[in-house]
């Protein structure tokens, strides 16, 4: 029994040896062969070329300037191999002297660890100018990779700063929303650079390659091309953009031109910045100079810019009353005072209008009229109108981060005050007044319904790779609207024309315009005066801003003009001869052809 029970542990043990010798040379082998593989064959990954962004003439307004990036192997600060690190860095700082060595060796340091196997980014940008006559010195040294590395560049440097755009370092939450960025360590920061990043930076690559032991590349296995190199087209006429900064003189505010289909052909952001610093990287001072600006240079005014829009509102408005509660030839006696609980709500014109209809409420802006009308018609029908043409809301403009604005309501304070609503707020909306806060953007997506009936989408892209963006303007005026639109129309071709028009003396372009000045006060005035005093007179900060929203030519609509001049007191004056000299470039440059002459 002794016999047999030894004879079966040792029967067994050779058993299980002979099942674990099969285990390990035959059934292991698709492990280890996999494993193998992982330990030869490497992936790398191919960063794509951004886009390069064109105007509408092809002119290349956003590029990739040719450089390089220059990489050194990890651990070389070892105690082993510091000797070697430090000849390193003496070798590129004794070729390229201008060089920062400190900041090197912080980068270098920064990633380098016992864990990190790749090659560490000490330089991510030379010019391919100054590296060429050192490119083969520097590729024969082992510990040195020379890489090609595009940097972002804008030739026009401040022009349209706001509507391109810029693309910077990127930071985690970029990283966190796409993993891509991560590899690219670069993404679109504001403008069409943000908005379009995904399409403008590409999809990445790859190639697989054998390495040996010391992984060196012995062998290419396969090589995915990345996806790159796509060109944005915009509707933005780069030659129309730099004429508008020249004329703006150093002022503050905003202007856009549009094609009344929403097509944008310049959207200017003043004062404006150099695109470039921000690829580079500027100083603490100088951000803390631009930052800590009273005319907020970093703020796109186009699209976040929030201002009370004064009597531009007024041919809306103007819509509003004749198709609800009130008709055209529905009319006041302006005195220029309308006293109104404790209140006396003052007309801009000291003498008053005298009779005034809608027609020439518009024309000579006459806030008595607009006062009178909103308390016949209320506010809900005036807030409900005005967010129907488009206020209030966003205009769908291909800009990142676009504000609403506020068409103040009963419900809208209620909603942010808890408060009730009194008959003073509906007296002060009227004339663009109290809460009231719109765009740029959005005055001129409002114009353009004005001059055709019809609430375009603002948009800058014209073509994405092969696809042209053009979004169908909405319907959004009913039929009485529709069939009472001609009387604003007439009403503001007469603020430009008519001896009594608001604007009749700074319009003087050769094409045939309508529009709608407007001044929207910064500070209120006190119900004591009665003698307002001048704009001129006022510290700068304290000024009104300008107004002039037009449309061309008169007859037959085609462009949107926009101006907002921030503190520039009265809108026809500040805003008049820009508007006018826009209109005549639009004549030069071909983009109006059929039109009637001003008079």
């Amino acid at each position: 029994m002794k016999i047999q029970f030894i004879l079966f542990i040792f029967i067994s043990v050779w058993m299980a040896l002979i099942v674990r010798v099969f285990m390990l040379a035959v059934e292991s082998n698709t492990y280890y062969e996999r494993l193998s593989h992982n330990n030869t064959i490497k992936t790398e990954s191919i960063i794509p070329v951004r886009s390069e962004i064109v105007d509408v003439n092809n002119k290349p307004i956003a590029i990739n300037k040719l450089g390089f990036k220059i990489q050194l192997k990890p651990h070389l600060t070892s105690k082993k191999n510091m000797k070697i690190f430090e000849e390193e860095i003496h070798n590129l700082i004794s070729l390229m002297p201008n060089l920062d060595k400190e900041q090197i060796i912080k980068n270098y340091k920064k990633v380098n660890s016992y864990y990190n196997h790749n090659y560490i980014e000490i330089i991510d940008f030379i010019s391919y100018e100054e590296i060429m006559p050192i490119y083969s010195l520097l590729n024969l040294r082992e510990n040195i990779k020379v890489i090609p590395a595009p940097k972002r560049f804008y030739p026009y440097e401040n022009i349209g700063s706001h509507v391109l755009g810029y693309v910077a370092r990127a930071n985690k939450k970029d990283i966190e929303d796409d993993k891509l960025i991560e590899l690219i360590g670069y993404t679109g920061k504001a403008g069409i650079e943000n908005f379009y990043n995904a399409y403008l930076q590409g999809e990445t690559g790859y190639r697989e390659i054998k390495v040996n032991a010391n992984n060196q590349e012995i062998e290419e296995l396969s090589y995915v091309s990345p996806i790159e190199d796509r060109k944005l087209i915009l509707n933005i006429d780069i030659e129309l953009q730099k004429y508008i900064s020249s004329i703006f003189d150093q002022r503050a505010g905003a202007v856009v031109v549009m094609n009344v289909n929403g097509e944008i052909l310049s959207a200017s952001s003043f004062p404006e910045y150099n695109l470039n610093t921000f690829v580079s990287g500027m100083s603490f001072e100088m951000y803390n100079k631009l930052s800590t600006s009273l005319d907020h240079p970093f703020t796109n005014k186009i699209t976040n810019g929030l201002y009370p829009p004064g009597s531009v509102i007024k041919p809306g408005l103007g819509l509003i009353y004749a198709t609800t509660k009130l008709s055209p030839s529905w009319h006041v006696d302006c005195t220029a005072a309308m006293p109104l609980g404790k209140r006396v709500y003052r007309c801009w014109k000291k003498t008053g209008h005298g009779r005034t209809n809608l027609n020439k409420a518009i024309r000579e802006s006459c806030d008595d009229y607009f006062y009178k009308g909103s308390i016949e018609v209320g506010i809900k029908k005036m807030s409900d109108g005005l967010i129907r043409y488009g206020l209030g809301k966003k205009t769908g403009v291909d800009l990142p981060n676009e504000f609403i604005g506020v068409v103040p309501s009963r419900e809208w304070k209620r909603k942010k005050y808890n408060l009730p609503w009194y008959i003073g707020e509906t007296v002060n909306s009227s004339i663009g007044q109290g809460d009231f806060l719109v765009t740029p953007i959005q005055m001129a997506q409002f114009t353009a319904l004005m001059a055709t009936g019809k609430l375009p989408i603002p948009h800058i892209a014209k073509k994405i790779g092969d696809k042209i963006y053009a979004p169908k303007p909405l319907d959004v005026f009913n039929e009485e609207e529709l069939k009472k639109l001609p009387i604003i129309q007439n009403a503001m071709h007469e603020v430009c024309y008519h001896p009594q028009g608001t604007a009749v003396h700074y319009v003087n372009s050769k094409v045939d315009i309508a529009g709608k000045t407007g001044t929207a006060q910064v500070v209120s005035i006190m119900q004591d005066v009665k003698d307002r005093q001048l704009e001129l007179e006022m510290e700068y900060y304290s000024r009104s801003h300008a107004w002039f929203t037009t449309y061309g030519p008169f007859k037959n609509p085609q462009y949107v003009v926009t101006v907002m001049v921030e503190h520039g007191g009265h809108g026809g004056a500040a805003a008049g001869p820009i508007v006018s000299k826009i209109y005549d470039k639009l004549l030069e440059l071909g983009y109006i052809k059929d039109f009637n002459l001003g008079f």
